[in-house]
């Protein structure tokens, strides 16, 4: 089972950082995050993301979208949802509630794959902090560009990362993370469509993560392939 094996992975590295590294969450450390992030509950968008190892290319589609917001510390947090789906892939939901305090605090994350109940996974030593500062200053800005997408064409701060590289092109246009654009040594994510109307595509009742069910139903799986 595709989600007990990620839900795995996400116990043994600590569930947040994984999950948002695997699903294309993982913007805490650049400028889109620290200077574009506006989450209006209900806007979206979707991506076309390709990467490339060993010489074979992979596309999968990313949808990121705010499908809630609740009140935590006596602050706005809102849940920050990711679809990712490749072109045989069941599609693999998570959604992050995150408080912006300074810091980036994640709450909560909850985690689905088709077909199977959604888990909200557990959180170790409390709420998670990811620092926004952290590692920004390994960006710069090399000034405004107008950049071409499948979704149009915005008008974006272009951040340059020289210590790995990566580029990536940011507009207050585009709801969630503000990415219009962005590059690597192995991948490329560009903007295909905005959502004006996104769905929490996590359905269901949401339970536990029980890592004894978890390990009988790995053992039941192996029964059953034997």
């Amino acid at each position: 089972m595709k989600c007990i094996r990620w839900a795995i992975v996400l116990v043994m590295m600590g569930c947040v950082s994984s999950a948002q590294a695997q699903m294309g969450m993982d913007y805490f450390t650049r400028p889109a995050m620290a200077k574009v992030f506006h989450p209006n509950v209900g806007k979206g968008a979707v991506y076309e993301s390709t990467s490339t190892t060993g010489g074979d290319a992979k596309s999968s589609t990313i949808e990121i979208g705010i499908v809630g917001k609740e009140s935590v510390e006596g602050k706005d947090a809102y849940w920050v949802e990711t679809s990712l789906r490749g072109p045989k892939d069941q599609p693999m939901v998570g959604k992050t509630l995150m408080l912006l305090d300074g810091d980036v605090k994640i709450i909560k994350v909850v985690i689905q794959q088709a077909g199977q109940p959604a888990m909200e996974m557990p959180m170790t030593g409390g709420p998670h902090q990811s620092k926004m500062n952290e590692n920004l200053s390994d960006w710069h800005s090399v000034g405004t560009e107008s950049v071409t997408v499948p979704a149009g064409t915005f008008s974006c701060e272009h951040w340059k990362n020289d210590k790995n590289g990566s580029e990536i092109w940011t507009s207050d246009k585009v709801p969630s993370y503000g990415v219009v654009k962005e590059i690597s040594r192995n991948h490329t994510m560009v903007l295909v469509k905005v959502l004006d109307n996104y769905q929490d595509k996590i359905t269901g009742p949401v339970k536990k993560f029980d890592m004894q069910e978890m390990m009988q139903q790995m053992q039941q799986q192996r029964q059953q392939n034997q």
